[in-house]
């Protein structure tokens, strides 16, 4: 009779053991497990012209010139893990305005030739630095310049910020207009610089290109 009362003593315990472990497991604090990352396989951001703005400078023995000129379109879409990237901003050379008319037409005539050559483009090819998608990055944007009819390599420090499904980004970069074949702008009087000073302020909206 002993040995049976302890057999059955045993055997409660054991079932008590089955059924508290699954009770204590699920109960048991879990550590949290990482939300899944999904990167984004392409990003286009798109230009909006109300809030973009471009200003140049060029500096001359008597005084420094500033002046603007009016965006058309602009676009670019990039690869966050290889860098790569395509699209274009567009300028309209017609719009060039320092202030001053006489020197304005000048500048449309026999400089620019505006008329002849109404388009200033940029055509990004690669984006050398790592891309904060989202967040801020300073990266170098390189790329085709097409200007007064002639293409010509040029590297872009930019400052990017991205966040949600709008970005900010900001440049100041020269161009060797004297170098590219552009005519000078200089007299007997006045000695200008040989590049020009751009000063770029974009912003726009941001899309999303994620392959599930």
């Amino acid at each position: 009779m002993p040995q049976r009362r302890y057999g059955m003593r045993v055997a409660g315990r054991v079932w008590i053991f089955v059924f508290l472990v699954p009770v204590v497991v699920r109960a048991w604090p879990q550590t949290p497990q990482p939300a899944h990352q999904t990167s984004p396989d392409e990003v286009t951001l798109n230009l909006d012209l109300t809030q973009s703005k471009l200003h140049w400078t060029l500096d001359s023995t008597l005084h420094t010139v500033h002046g603007t000129f009016n965006l058309k379109h602009g676009a670019v879409k990039f690869d966050p893990a290889t860098g790569s990237a395509s699209g274009e901003f567009v300028v309209y050379a017609t719009s060039g305005d320092s202030g001053n008319d006489s020197r304005d037409k000048k500048m449309h005539d026999e400089i620019l030739q505006s008329a002849r050559y109404p388009e200033v483009i940029f055509r990004p090819t690669k984006i050398e630095g790592k891309v904060a998608v989202p967040g801020t990055s300073d990266v170098q944007l390189h790329g085709k310049f097409l200007l007064h009819g002639s293409e010509h390599d040029l590297a872009v420090p930019v400052h990017a910020e991205l966040t949600g499904d709008h970005w900010k980004g900001s440049a100041k970069f020269s161009v060797p207009y004297i170098q590219w074949g552009l005519k000078s702008p200089n007299t007997f009087l006045l000695k200008a610089a040989p590049v020009v000073d751009i000063e770029l302020e974009l912003s726009g909206t941001l899309q999303w290109d994620v392959t599930p």
